[in-house]
């Protein structure tokens, strides 16, 4: 299993709501495709930021084309961020995610893959 770590700035800073992780765990699930991987997510959200940890399952090394763990929580992630009014009405796109004018989005969420076994 893959663990990978994202965070999703604010668009602007607030105290964090109740239930908001819930939601947003709510609507990774919504948009998640078995292609992810996506096992399990869990969300803790701050005054700047939401932070996810991803748990996505380990996809063999047979084919060195496969995206791996860091670019599918990123394809998620955008998904979502272009999907849900939740996710793009108060948070920063996530890296990479197009801008509505089809540029790429700047100062936006963070990707880190966190590898166990």
């Amino acid at each position: 299993m893959d663990i990978v770590y994202a965070s999703l700035k604010r668009r602007r800073p607030e105290p964090a709501r109740a239930g908001e992780a819930a939601e947003v765990v709510g609507a990774l699930w919504a948009h998640a495709r078995p292609v992810d991987g996506l096992e399990h997510a869990s969300a803790r959200s701050e005054d700047d930021r939401i932070d996810l940890l991803l748990y996505l399952l380990t996809r063999t090394p047979s084919d060195p084309e496969a995206p791996g763990a860091v670019q599918r929580a990123g394809a998620l992630l955008a998904r979502c961020h272009r999907a849900s009014p939740l996710l793009h009405g108060r948070y920063l796109a996530p890296d990479g995610c197009p801008a509505p004018d089809g540029g790429a989005a700047d100062d936006t969420a963070t990707v880190r893959d966190d590898r166990s076994g």
